[in-house]
């Protein structure tokens, strides 16, 4: 039976991963603050990563695959140096931040990167994720690091994804604001394809772990054919959103999925190396479907962590006319 430690296990994309690992009948042990339960069937050790003594617990015995998701690089590398020894196997969960190009769209895994950060820098999410990527590296062969893109599908903390369907079903047969699609596109993943994809291979090196690249006026297509919208969609183009005070990707007052024209590059890189490592990609309706069924679960008029409010973007429609 294969032991599995999950530095995290409670989370979103980790408690994902731990129920996949269970499902594959791995004995999984998860490690964190226990603000959340672990999954049914693993067992949970309490402990503070920012602790010198987090690890005292879990470092006595040998793992077959330890997994970490943390954006804090000193933690990532508290964890390799105490555990590094006593692991087989090493999955590290990066992300697409990490690449400092974003313009050249369709990169791959070679593309720039950040440089990483240091002891003391006020945190950027990119130069972390950089940083980590360099403690983990130390484990040579035994090492996996996969850079997600925008990881999607039910239960999405960010909001960024499941926005759209939100906005399409609370207008109903009213408008809706959408950024210009012209020149854009997308690319997401499913937080279940991702899941299997981390549970399953056994690729090492780094792999770019991100869906197929769509144009972005068929990904709000599909949200909006999904969503059963009679509206109209009322197009902004950048100067115009910018202007209004519109913020792009993410966060309160955004469009999300929405980037500026010299950031094309942001978020849509090369996947062959996922694929060729046994990645599995559902298709993008099947996806959209499971948004639609959560949000409508979860209250389409919920506060969220990104996008626009109803009432903001009736505001800025009567500006549109």
């Amino acid at each position: 039976m294969t032991d599995v430690l999950i530095l995290g296990g409670t989370g979103w994309l980790s408690g994902r991963i731990a129920r996949r690992m269970l499902v594959n009948g791995a004995t999984v042990m998860c490690l964190a603050r226990g603000g959340r339960p672990s999954p049914e069937g693993a067992s949970l050790v309490l402990a503070d990563r920012d602790d010198p003594a987090a690890y005292d617990a879990v470092s006595g015995r040998d793992w077959d695959h330890v997994i970490d998701i943390s954006s804090n690089a000193a933690q990532v590398a508290a964890a390799v140096a105490v555990l590094g020894d006593r692991a087989g196997r090493w999955t590290y969960v990066s992300s697409m931040s990490v690449y400092s190009d974003d313009a050249t769209v369709g990169a791959d895994e070679t593309a720039p990167l950040h440089a990483p950060a240091q002891p003391g820098d006020e945190y950027e999410y990119g130069a972390q994720k950089v940083a980590a990527e360099d403690a983990v590296r130390a484990l040579g062969e035994r090492a996996l690091i996969v850079r997600p893109g925008l990881i999607v599908g039910e239960g999405d903390p960010s909001d960024r994804f499941g926005y759209w369907a939100a906005a399409f079903l609370r207008a109903v047969d009213g408008p809706v604001l959408v950024p210009s699609a012209e020149g854009r596109s997308a690319q997401v993943i499913d937080v279940d394809d991702l899941s299997e994809f981390v549970a399953t291979t056994r690729a090492t090196g780094v792999v770019n772990a991100i869906g197929d690249r769509h144009p972005l006026a068929e990904v709000l297509a599909t949200v909006r054919q999904s969503a059963s919208h009679g509206g109209d969609a009322v197009t902004a183009d950048d100067d115009w959103l910018v202007e209004n005070g519109v913020e792009y990707w993410a966060g309160e007052r955004s469009l999300p999925l929405w980037l500026p024209a010299d950031m094309t590059g942001f978020m849509t890189r090369a996947n062959a190396r996922y694929r060729d490592a046994g990645g599995s990609l559902r298709p993008l309706d099947e996806t959209v479907a499971a948004v639609i069924a959560d949000e409508q679960g979860r209250g389409i008029d919920r506060d969220r962590r990104a996008g626009l409010t109803r009432a903001e973007e009736l505001v800025l429609l009567q500006r549109r006319g």
